[in-house]
């Protein structure tokens, strides 16, 4: 396969994978359980999930390492875990894919508020995520998503993290955004231009958003990305937005559905079209038949 930065600026969009933790719970994992500790317990799982977005099309598989920083992984004492986590998950993932697919290191937010608003400082974030980076790297990732971010001062501690420690290592950076009158913003407060001029500073080769929004609110967050710059824009949608039907957590979207808004995400030039809470390998396989229709005719 061709370095992940070159297929990235190909034109032709790469899809990624789907939700990785919903597939857990469907598969037995308790609420308030540490999805990352899988890794070593049942590793078997995660190369099963793996198999089945290989199989639906993902030219991207993402490790189950969200998580997988000392900060998060302090909530449940594991910190001590951080690099054979995250050294594990990648290599499960390879095993399943070898190269015929590229390998993206999760890396989500700590979980901490940053000074003023929380007591988390920088420094120990930036140490941490410098961590989690080192051993997604030392596993040999072909790139790393930072990802459903809605601090962009916690996701610019995470992309310089793994450019000071792994420069070679593309970083596709996303954030999460609500709609509001006024435009897409996190709740933070920081729009869609803003996140996207300041991931690219800190040196994010691709930019974009996920979770937080079903497919139609998607494609509204991406024209605004397609119009704030000119890298790559990655874009994630959930299979809708949670509701709960007798006691479980579930997603309205069918494939069919998210396949109609990856049309328009495709006609706008987005680089990498995946999913994320409540799509299945189904959901991938409707956005695969998407692309493969685009660029075969």
């Amino acid at each position: 396969m061709e370095p992940f930065a070159v297929a990235l600026s190909a034109g032709r969009p790469l899809v990624a994978d789907g939700a990785m933790g919903t597939m857990l719970f469907d598969r037995g994992l308790q609420p308030g359980a540490c999805p990352e500790s899988v890794t070593l317990s049942h590793p078997e799982m995660l190369g099963r999930i793996a198999q089945l977005y290989l199989d639906a099309g993902a030219d991207i598989l993402t490790t189950n390492t969200f998580g997988a920083s000392p900060a998060r992984l302090s909530t449940y004492g594991l910190e001590d875990k951080t690099e054979v986590l995250n050294e594990t998950a990648v290599r499960v993932i390879r095993d399943v894919v070898g190269d015929r697919a590229y390998v993206a290191g999760s890396c989500g937010p700590s979980g901490k508020l940053l000074e003023p608003y929380g007591d988390a400082k920088p420094d120990d974030l930036y140490e941490g995520f410098c961590r989690q980076a080192g051993s997604l790297a030392a596993a040999g990732v072909d790139c790393v998503f930072v990802e459903t971010m809605v601090d962009l001062a916690e996701a610019r501690l995470a992309v310089r993290a793994v450019k000071d420690t792994a420069p070679n290592i593309p970083v596709a950076a996303c954030m999460t955004f609500d709609p509001t009158p006024k435009g897409y913003y996190s709740v933070m407060g920081v729009s869609v231009a803003a996140a996207a001029a300041g991931l690219a500073e800190s040196g994010a080769e691709a930019v974009g958003s996920n979770c937080g929004n079903g497919s139609e609110n998607m494609v509204e967050v991406a024209r605004e990305f397609k119009e704030a710059t000119d890298l790559p824009v990655i874009i994630q949608p959930n299979a809708g937005m949670p509701q709960t039907e007798g006691g479980r957590i579930v997603y309205d979207e069918t494939p069919d559905y998210m396949a109609t808004a990856a049309k328009e995400l495709v006609a706008l030039g987005i680089a990498v079209i995946g999913g994320c809470c409540g799509t299945t390998p189904e959901h991938i396989a409707a956005i695969r038949a998407v692309v493969d229709e685009r660029w075969e005719s």
